[in-house]
């Protein structure tokens, strides 16, 4: 199995670092693909949290190597930041390797990113102001600045001085600023160059000599399927590609190195930032789910919606990522809740009912979730190892999902520790179940 994909399949904030930390032991490289600093992962290892933004996941792991891939956008000031932290705790960042063709997040693209959502006011989408979408929209329209950029002066104040000069108007209000200033700018970035240069690389060429060797390489993803520019809930998404698809354009591979897509999914839905949210909780157990889960983003810190676990929206997810297994995070969250919910079809006010994810954008807005109702479990699980430990009540939860999706639940977290998951069934890959 020398390519393994994984992949949020709702929102985002999934535990998708906990799952490609679990792999990651048995990898010989993981590639982040896209996504930027937008996106946070997790990790809960030995009593210590481990909260990463760019760095892949499998960097915990002494000399792997790791792989910034050249769809991912990259704060070189947040990545350096990282890596400081990483090394501060002791960690060895020597198998970093970042793809000298990834784009660079600019000064002034977080500048416009808040302008924009400022201006919106109510009808704000509710990014991170990172200055992710204007990077990614620098890169559609041929002004974007690359990782290689920082190693040549003379390219970098160019590229810099093509980049800003279209948006002389929108910047105005910065104009004073002396962060845009072009000359500091030039200089302060060929410095964070110099730090970076040791890790920068042409990284296909990595990617491909471990798939050549059978290795088993994870591409890391971030965000969530339903957040995807293309197939998510537009306006309200990501600007870029979460989908396992995503994987080979923003790492440099072809559909042929993908083996298997894994998508990630809570045993509940949460969703940070606005937008549709068929089966939102708005009330005491929407509360209750967010508490004892711990339902704050990783990367803005804002409180996470909460909501029944949508079948509709997974489904929709499991078809457009080919997804062969499912890991399902944080069942331990919903014990002691009886009933539990899941959404198996959407109702539209007219009447009209939905048994398929809808493209229309105004009727994700106003449909209505219908529930199928499931006994609730009793008791803590977070000790459970095995399959057979699990109450039989959760255990008929997750097998009501996986019938509905179609696809084998793989693997299913009940704590946060990255020992408190349980390998299911036999079809549990060996090699993977070692790496728990």
């Amino acid at each position: 199995m020398p390519g393994i994909v994984i992949v949020g399949a709702q929102w985002g904030d999934e535990g998708k670092g906990k799952i490609t930390d679990l792999l990651a032991e048995q990898a010989d490289a993981v590639v982040r693909f896209q996504g930027g600093n937008n996106a946070g992962h997790t990790i809960v290892r030995d009593g210590e949290e481990w909260k990463l933004h760019l760095i892949p996941s499998g960097i915990l792991y002494p000399g792997k190597c790791c792989v910034i891939g050249n769809g991912v956008v990259i704060d070189p000031k947040v990545l350096i930041g990282e890596l400081d932290a990483l090394r501060a705790r002791r960690v060895d960042v020597g198998g970093l390797r970042i793809s000298a063709n990834a784009h660079l997040i600019m000064p002034y693209h977080v500048l416009l990113d808040t302008a924009g959502e400022v201006k919106l006011g109510k009808l704000s989408i509710g990014t991170t102001r990172r200055g992710i979408g204007p990077c990614y929209a620098d890169k559609a329209l041929r002004l974007g600045i690359r990782v290689q950029d920082l190693l040549d002066e003379k390219i970098l104040r160019q590229k810099i001085y093509a980049a800003l000069e279209p948006k002389r108007q929108l910047l105005r209000p910065y104009e004073k600023d002396p962060i845009l200033d072009l000359h500091t700018m030039v200089e302060e970035y060929r410095g964070l160059g110099h730090r970076l240069e040791p890790f920068i690389a042409d990284t296909p060429p990595i990617i491909w000599d471990a798939l050549d060797r059978n290795c088993l390489v994870v591409f890391e993803g971030a965000q969530g399927t339903l957040l995807d520019i293309d197939h998510g809930t537009y306006p309200f998404v990501t600007s870029s590609n979460p989908v396992a698809g995503s994987a080979t354009i923003g790492s440099g591979v072809g559909p042929k190195d993908i083996d298997e897509v894994w998508g990630v999914a809570k045993a509940y839905a949460t969703r940070v930032g606005a937008g549709p949210f068929p089966t939102e909780l708005e009330d005491d157990l929407g509360e209750l789910l967010r508490e004892r889960g711990g339902e704050v983003g990783t990367t803005t810190g804002r409180p996470r919606r909460c909501g029944w676990l949508d079948l509709v929206a997974l489904r929709y997810a499991a078809r457009l990522n080919s997804m062969t297994a499912l890991a399902v995070t944080k069942l331990d969250v919903l014990s002691g809740i009886d009933p539990l919910r899941v959404c198996t079809r959407y109702r539209h006010p007219d009447g009209a009912i939905f048994d398929e994810f809808p493209y229309h954008q105004s009727i994700i807005h106003s449909v209505e979730p219908e529930y199928e109702e499931l006994p609730g479990f009793e008791g803590d699980i977070g000790e459970c190892r095995h399959e057979k430990n699990l109450p039989a009540e959760a255990r008929n939860y997750l097998e009501a999902i996986s019938d509905h999706l179609g696809v084998p639940v793989r693997l299913v977290g009940v704590g946060p520790g990255r020992d408190q998951v349980i390998w299911m069934g036999k079809e549990a890959e060996p090699r993977l179940r070692a790496a728990a």
